[in-house]
């Protein structure tokens, strides 16, 4: 199997790139790699190439592609929004795993109950990156900027909009994996709230905007795990 890399340029076959420094560092210094050895590259963005590598340098691999294959996007247009947790790692554990099981888009979402703290956009991303490779895919999930609950609900445009809370009233009754099997749909919008829930006033104006209430099953999960159960279910399921 082919060593796989990401790289966010475009190209053709036939057209020549120059890897950036940590691309380049990996391939020559730790892979050992030399002249008309091959390997793939990704955009993120569906293409899949196979370059030779043209010149070894250590900071400025030099490579041809030779061809480009694109993989159409996913079937299941998948979105979760869910709240950064005052535990960084914990959030970063799930953007892994969402990214590893095949969301289309991660969205931080900022609620009434939201520990505020600052966003690591950059690592966030890299780590997206990070998750890609290890699991070969060609689409990298959208990662947009932290949105607010009240803008995300009024700009929500996915065809199937859900909201998983564990507040008493309104209770949830149907559970994502019923809704899965029953109603399938092509895109889906899923919020996951923070460590202590959405509030009574987030859930009512939810609803109120036309998003199902729905549970995860009958244990009470953490916010990441949540997240991962939620883009496993829709996924996959």
């Amino acid at each position: 199997m082919l060593p796989y890399f990401f790289d966010s340029s475009a190209g053709s076959a036939g057209d020549e790139l120059v890897l950036d420094e940590d691309n380049s560092r990996h391939i020559v210094q730790v892979l050992r790699m030399k002249p008309g050895e091959k390997l793939r590259l990704t955009d993120g963005k569906g293409a899949l190439l196979t370059a030779a590598i043209l010149d070894d340098h250590k900071k400025k691999c030099r490579v041809r592609i030779d061809s480009i294959e694109h993989t159409p996007p996913r079937e299941k247009n998948v979105t979760i929004a869910i709240s950064p947790l005052k535990n960084a790692s914990r959030l970063e554990w799930f953007l892994e795993k969402a990214t590893e099981i095949g969301v289309t888009g991660i969205v931080p979402l900022l609620s009434d109950r939201t520990e505020r703290q600052h966003t690591r956009p950059d690592r966030w991303q890299n780590i997206l990156v990070s998750a890609l490779l290890q699991s070969q895919q060609t689409w990298l999930p959208d990662l947009p900027e932290p949105v607010s609950f009240p803008s995300l609900i009024a700009s929500a445009s996915a065809q199937q909009r859900l909201i998983a809370h564990c507040l008493e009233a309104p209770r949830p009754t149907q559970s994502l994996a019923e809704l899965v099997r029953t109603q399938p749909a092509t895109s889906t919008l899923i919020l996951i709230g923070p460590e202590g829930d959405f509030s009574q006033k987030e859930v009512e104006l939810a609803l109120a905007e036309g998003f199902i209430p729905v549970t995860l099953g009958t244990n009470r999960l953490r916010t990441e795990t949540a997240g991962v159960v939620a883009a496993t279910l829709l996924c996959i399921g």
